[in-house]
């Protein structure tokens, strides 16, 4: 049976989809863009400002659900520009210090609301 995941913390969902749905012990957290919960804005200007912001956002999704990032197993990272890639990487490894995921990265063309960064997340207790 799959439930719906919501938090206050993060940014409402902008479609039809959920901020996570969490199906027996794996919890599935759709991609989360650089948004201000409260002003529903994007903010930041770099790649840094983005990435934190993206993981902050994972961060309190997965923490309403009973989850940590040390229970992420597997990561998709979606990037404007692969030139960004060191930078990023730079502030990745600050929130994934162990037990880190497996990931993909690729960059694309655009991200909505021109985002320069946009990352879901699967985790799993046990």
């Amino acid at each position: 049976m799959k439930e719906i995941i919501y938090t206050e913390k993060a940014p409402k969902p902008i479609g039809p989809y959920s901020q996570a749905v969490k199906v027996g012990d794996i919890l599935y957290v759709s991609g989360q863009l650089p948004v201000d919960q409260k002003t529903n804005e994007i903010v930041g200007k770099t790649i840094e400002e983005q990435t934190t912001k993206v993981l902050e956002n994972i961060k309190s999704i997965l923490e309403t659900a009973g989850y940590t990032l040390e229970d992420v197993t597997m990561s998709f990272v979606y990037l404007k520009d692969l030139k960004d890639f060191q930078k990023f990487n730079e502030v990745y490894s600050r929130y994934f210090t162990q037990k880190q995921p497996a990931r993909v990265t690729v960059e694309v063309s655009r991200l909505p609301r021109d985002a320069l960064i946009e990352i879901a997340v699967i985790a799993q207790k046990g």
